[in-house]
């Protein structure tokens, strides 16, 4: 029994197969959140919204996290990991086809109901995934199984943005929204945002196709059922310190890395940084997204090596170096710094996830829930950082996130040391 909790139970070749397909909904759910940093651009032209309106996309998307993540706990301790992927997958899945009559209405709130929706059912699936790769294996070397399954995640971050900036930006309009007004404008709105539309319900066949094949293997793991946490329950965790630290911590990196993201294609097509046209931005974002897939990669190894507190806070700091450099140079320096970002960042959540969960043992998924819930972080930090960004432009704005690894850093320093158990 390799996989041997009070928890979770499973035989070697199993434990093989539930990794693969971990991995899996790591690169699924990475992906169709990294699509966020595409239509952004896109609906801030169409809709003509200012940096703090637009980032609505993702206070509507991370809000889930504060609103589900709980109840996803509670799904995940009542019917198991496997049915409560199967039931995020299609929920994933409603969401994309959400997109479908958002985009017929031509409005933007449509789009960010759609999006809550999508966000709902990925809540689900990473509350099942990220204590779940933990548990499937030895505790000492949860850090570096879970930052690397966090690597998939990170291929679906550098594929999906590549991939939705030709489907998505790459559909220029030969007329702008200032120009029209009335029935002529939400026709226009209506006609261009198709091609998102298209992309989501493309994704909504394939999300489907994946739940059913989940739900075929619903009975792999053996699992003990445990009490579904309450609210109250599950928040007495963070009566430990280093889990509260943590926890605010995942509020604090999600936050600014899904603001650095959303920010990247805007960023990049000033005219002081690269100058570059929409679709030629949107495809430097799987940059960013690619050096945190090679970053885990090599950060798995790394973590093995040396102290996983360390390690966050080494590359914590390396970033606030590189958003200095970024927010005071021009041209390629200050472009390809902020895209070096993404490789500093690579280790920063599943790490930060390890070190506030160690030692929960059982209460794993009620700490993935809580943590979850954190997440909301890319709910309030991108919108700050917008509203910022339209005070005193897009460079200013990078003291938002800036700030935000200087928490990190602290943390990592804070828990060098290993956690006593529960």
């Amino acid at each position: 029994m390799t996989a041997d909790t009070p928890s979770v139970r499973a035989p070697e070749r199993t434990v093989r197969r539930l990794r693969l397909f971990v991995f899996a909904l790591f690169f699924v759910f990475g992906g169709i959140t990294s699509l966020n940093d595409v239509i952004i651009p896109k609906l801030k032209g169409l809709f003509t919204l200012g940096y703090g309106q637009v980032m609505l996309i993702q206070s509507a998307f991370f809000a889930a996290y504060f609103l589900i993540s709980i109840p996803a706990a509670a799904i995940v301790t009542r019917v198991g990991y496997m049915r409560a992927a199967a039931i995020g997958l299609l929920t994933m899945t409603a969401g994309c086809l959400l997109f479908v009559p958002a985009s017929s209405s031509a409005r933007f709130a449509t789009f960010l109901g759609a999006l809550f929706v999508l966000a709902a059912g990925i809540t689900i699936v990473q509350v099942v995934a990220n204590p779940l790769i933990s548990l499937l294996g030895k505790p000492a070397t949860a850090h570096s199984r879970l930052t690397f399954a966090q690597a998939f995640n990170s291929l679906g971050t550098t594929i999906f943005p590549y991939v939705g900036s030709i489907l998505i930006l790459g559909s220029l309009a030969t007329v702008s929204p200032g120009e029209l007004s009335g029935r002529a404008l939400e026709r226009f709105r209506a006609r261009e945002t198709a091609v998102i539309a298209h992309t989501y319900l493309g994704l909504a066949t394939a999300l489907a196709l994946f739940a059913a094949l989940v739900w075929l293997f619903r009975n792999q793991l053996a699992e003990t059922p445990s009490e579904s946490p309450t609210l109250g329950h599950a928040a007495r965790l963070l009566h430990r310190t280093r889990f509260a630290f943590g926890t605010l911590c995942i509020f604090l990196y999600v936050g600014a890395e899904v603001a650095i993201g959303s920010l990247i294609v805007n960023y990049l097509m000033q005219p002081s940084v690269l100058q570059l046209a929409q679709e030629d931005a949107g495809k430097h974002v799987p940059v960013y997204w690619f050096g945190a897939m090679v970053g885990r990669f090599i950060g798995s190894y790394l973590l093995w090596v040396f102290s996983p507190g360390k390690v966050l806070a080494a590359a914590a700091a390396a970033v606030i170096a590189l958003l200095l450099v970024s927010a005071n140079s021009t041209g390629a320096l200050s472009g390809w710094s902020l895209l070096a970002v993404g490789l500093c960042n690579s280790i920063m959540f599943p790490t930060i996830f390890s070190l506030a969960c160690e030692g929960l043992g059982p209460r794993a998924a009620e700490g993935s829930g809580i943590i979850c819930v954190a997440i909301v972080g890319g709910a309030v930090v991108p919108l700050v950082t917008g509203h910022v960004a339209d005070l005193v432009g897009l460079k200013g704005a990078l003291a938002v996130p800036a700030l935000c690894y200087a928490g990190i850093t602290a943390f990592g320093i804070y828990a060098r040391r290993p956690a006593e158990e529960v």
